[in-house]
């Protein structure tokens, strides 16, 4: 980014540079292909700043179009560990009962800001809340919790050699088949 500014105002010093050895303004704006008007602007701005004031200076805060509000998405987060088996449409639904408006989308966004996307990962943040805070578990965070701990015992699997084995069929040969060649 440094030399890329650097660039910039090598181009608009050498504007005014060419202007001044000129002595004739409109001629070096022709051949640098700018406008009167930038130049000037560029005269301006060093007159009152220095070389310094022609650095591009971007003042405007980032816009955010389909961020919410801070608070709310607070309020999303809290939910997502209050009741981590609930999908985004629910949550959204529920929020709006609550006086919370945020589409699932939104929803969806907040959580994967936060890493709380799939059901693992916002139980994995309930586990942490209740190591940090030791607060009670509702039935519903206990039952969430416990589906958690049946799908972590693994359920019918098969060690093999390598990877492709159990789904690999064996063939062998048995004879010709008429017509086949």
């Amino acid at each position: 980014m440094a030399s890329f500014n650097q660039n910039i105002i090598k181009h608009k010093i050498g504007l005014l540079n060419l202007a001044a050895e000129l002595g004739n303004v409109s001629k070096a704006c022709k051949m640098m292909g700018m406008s009167r008007d930038t130049f000037y602007r560029y005269q301006n701005a060093v007159a009152e700043g220095g070389v310094e004031a022609l650095f591009d200076a971007n003042r405007r805060k980032p816009n955010h179009k389909n961020r919410i509000d801070e608070t709310l998405e607070a309020v999303v987060v809290a939910y997502a560990t209050e009741q981590p088996a609930h999908g985004q449409v629910r949550v959204s639904n529920e929020l709006r009962q609550r006086g919370v408006f945020v589409s699932p989308s939104g929803v969806r966004s907040v959580w994967l800001r936060h890493d709380l996307a799939s059901f693992k990962q916002r139980l994995h943040a309930l586990e942490r809340v209740v190591a940090e805070q030791s607060i009670t578990l509702t039935d519903a965070q206990i039952a969430a919790l416990e589906s958690k701990q049946e799908d972590d015992v693994a359920h019918g699997e098969i060690e093999t050699a390598h990877p492709g084995y159990l789904g690999s069929q064996d063939t062998f040969y048995v004879g010709t088949i008429k017509g086949v060649g």
